[in-house]
């Protein structure tokens, strides 16, 4: 008789840019690999990672992340040059970046980070084609929020 194995989940998240989603409307995600150094898969273990003031820049036919800031651990060698926010290349397939560099040149859309993520033993980027709100477009959105939390109260009390 053989046991079956718990599964980990597939995806554990490093950080989130939770601000994206207040500043800007997602039109569409992508899932980027990311080429990294080793110090930096040491601090993205410890969850050292920082995607807030991130966005993508578009550049020669290939995508990086740019803005990110990973913190290098204090028990890393001293002879190899940390540099927390060097811009980092986005691996992605040739369809998605010709995608990526329509949406941003002809209609006008930024591509933001979303969030930093495992997926198995590889580092992943969540990426989004992005369109800037408007001060009215954030209100609305508050007043949403509010209100589902407002709902959630009013049931919680109902149904005690």
């Amino acid at each position: 008789m053989t046991k079956k194995k718990a599964h980990k989940s597939d995806s554990a998240t490093i950080a989130q840019n939770k601000r994206a989603r207040y500043e800007y409307f997602i039109k569409q995600e992508f899932e980027a690999g990311l080429s990294l150094q080793g110090w930096e898969v040491k601090s993205l273990r410890a969850g050292k990672a920082n995607i807030s003031d991130s966005y993508i820049l578009l550049r020669d036919g290939e995508a990086y992340l740019f803005g990110a800031t990973f913190q290098p651990l204090m028990m890393i060698s001293f002879s190899v040059a940390y540099d927390p926010r060097r811009t980092r290349k986005l691996l992605l397939n040739k369809r998605e970046l010709d995608s990526l560099f329509g949406h941003v040149n002809r209609e006008g859309y930024t591509v933001v980070a979303l969030s930093l993520y495992w997926k198995s033993a590889w580092v992943k980027v969540k990426i989004g084609v992005a369109k800037g709100k408007k001060e009215f477009d954030k209100r609305t959105d508050i007043k949403e929020c509010e209100w589902q939390l407002d709902k959630a109260r009013i049931m919680k009390h109902t149904c005690q």
